[in-house]
């Protein structure tokens, strides 16, 4: 199931016959269609799925039953999330401060068990309710689980010639008199409202614009940057820079989207350094948060969206991803309440309250 930024209808693809194809290089994407699921890394356990509905059909947005209340969390286990992130934390700090690295984006997973098995599909349908600016999907393979994301960072989206993508990068809280930012939702965002952002975010923003600035060119005839604006994801807010382009008829989908992915914005620089570094260091495997789902279809539509603030679901347990940017002048706390404040999208979509969360007030 997926939803589109704003549409008040959701989509169901369903492969009703064999299993999705599974790849191992986004380069094999290539002339090729249906409903893709990729993880951070590709391994042989974790590969690039590609769906092949038999089915589709898209319906109206209904609301949604209630959903299973969050159970209490055992004592100490959030005190050994922290933990392992300040380890986390420091083996990256030291790789910035010896400038072996440029950037890292550190993440962590945090577990929810809730009072009854949980029922994905009113989870989608709330997430829709509460977050109408984001892509919002529910994906489910026998190789993969189930993963539900809200995310609001577009890979590549466009059909024909003309495509987009974003640089998304630098994260701030939304709170008090700033929770009306860009209030109601309106396609294109509003005005900055006078948030005003630090050196940190700026610097990791603009690392993640010139990246994907460099990466493009190669493979567009023109390419439109704009100016860094603030763009709102439910409770926070990031900074971000479009990018419209056309594709050269000599490129391939596949072999743009190994060049993108994953992008400084989820990974680092140097890319491939410091991928290796994320795959060691990190005690939480990413598995598929931060790689990049929804359909690609190049001879019609392709709306692509990197898998942030997700959740893998299984039964009663729900594991909770987020990350965010570290650069040498990071501090551990401010990092972790980052992340914490990310989180919080998918908590919204696990609580039983009624209220919708900032992003639909």
């Amino acid at each position: 199931m997926f939803r589109l930024p704003y549409a008040d209808s959701y989509t169901i693809a369903e492969q009703l016959h064999g299993q999705p194809e599974e790849l191992h290089d986004l380069r094999l994407l290539d002339g090729k269609s249906g409903f893709v699921l990729a993880p951070f890394r590709i391994t042989g356990r974790e590969p690039l799925l590609l769906l092949h509905p038999d089915r589709t059909h898209t319906l109206p947005l209904r609301r949604e039953d209630c959903v299973a209340g969050r159970a209490a969390r055992p004592v100490g286990e959030l005190a050994e999330e922290r933990r392992l992130y300040a380890a986390d934390f420091a083996a990256c700090h030291a790789r910035l401060a010896n400038g072996s690295l440029a950037k890292v984006v550190l993440a962590r997973r945090s577990a929810e068990t809730m009072a009854r098995e949980v029922d994905a599909e009113q989870l989608f349908l709330r997430a829709c309710r509460l977050y109408p600016r984001m892509f919002v999907a529910l994906v489910h393979t026998e190789r993969s689980g189930t993963w539900l994301t809200a995310t609001p960072e577009t890979l590549l989206e466009g059909s024909g010639g003309s495509w987009r993508t974003v640089a998304l990068a630098g994260t701030m809280k939304l709170e008090g008199a700033a929770l009306g930012f860009d209030d109601p939702p309106m396609p294109g965002g509003g005005a900055d409202g006078g948030i005003a952002w630090s050196a940190k975010n700026t610097e990791e923003q603009r690392i993640v614009a010139d990246y994907i600035e460099a990466t493009l060119i190669p493979f567009a005839e023109e390419v439109e940057r704009s100016r860094a604006h603030t763009a709102r994801a439910a409770n926070i807010v990031h900074l971000c820079t479009d990018f419209a382009f056309t594709l050269r008829r000599s490129a391939g989908i596949g072999r743009l989207l190994y060049a993108l992915h994953p992008t400084p914005a989820v990974c680092g620089m140097p890319k491939a350094t410091t991928m290796e570094f994320i795959t060691a260091c990190e005690h939480s495997p990413r598995s598929y948060y931060s790689g990049f789902m929804g359909p690609l279809a190049p001879d019609a539509h392709t709306h692509l969206y990197v898998s942030l603030r997700c959740m893998h679901v299984s039964g009663r347990h729900c594991l909770l991803y987020a990350g965010g940017g570290l650069l040498a002048g990071s501090t551990e706390e401010q990092e972790w309440a980052e992340t914490e404040a990310k989180m919080e999208t998918m908590r919204h979509v696990l609580g039983d309250g009624g209220q919708p969360a900032a992003d639909n007030r």
